[in-house]
């Protein structure tokens, strides 16, 4: 429990940290990284609140002839992908995000999932929201798994981990990407 208890200590800290620094920038630069380059099937989300905008990438992900496939939550807490043309008619609001319309993907092959995270360690351990959604779905997937964020979250300080925590293989700030 002491794991769960700092995990969200943490969360709180960074949120506020994130919402006082936010800036609206653009992480368009992993689309020239060679893991990304060549791939078909994307899994991205729609950023909300103080999270990197993802609206720019996505559309050029699609612009660039990849499909995109957006995370819909599940009753169990599970995430299912949704194919997404980048119309804003095909999504829905649900709470605090916004969700694609349509019918789930069953063994979609994703390449690369482009992931949310508030802070992302050396080796790659990534503290999410909490609800363990991305979690499940990344330990069903084989794809390059990288982690969106702002300046100052990625860390040198390991983040507390717990045996149900997925790591990334990368992370990207609005300069670089880190791979691990």
């Amino acid at each position: 429990m002491a794991g769960n208890e700092n995990k969200s200590q943490l969360r709180k800290q960074y949120r506020k940290e994130r919402q006082d620094r936010f800036m609206k920038e653009s992480w368009l630069h992993i689309l020239t990284a060679k893991e990304v380059k060549d791939v078909k099937n994307v899994g991205t989300y729609i950023s909300y609140e103080f999270e990197p905008d993802t609206s720019d990438l996505n559309q050029q992900l699609i612009a660039s002839g990849k499909r995109i496939f957006l995370p819909r939550l599940i009753k169990n807490n599970d995430l299912e992908w949704v194919s997404w043309d980048g119309r804003q008619e095909n999504l829905k609001k649900s709470g605090k995000v916004f969700e694609p319309i349509g019918n789930a993907q069953a063994n979609i092959n994703l390449e690369v999932i482009i992931v949310p995270a508030l802070h992302v360690d050396r080796q790659g351990n990534r503290l999410g929201q909490g609800g363990g959604s991305y979690d499940r779905a990344l330990s069903r997937s084989n794809a390059w798994k990288i982690a969106l964020l702002h300046r100052g979250e990625l860390t040198s300080q390991q983040l507390p981990v717990e045996p149900h925590d997925q790591k990334v293989n990368a992370a990207a700030t609005p300069e670089i990407i880190v791979r691990f």
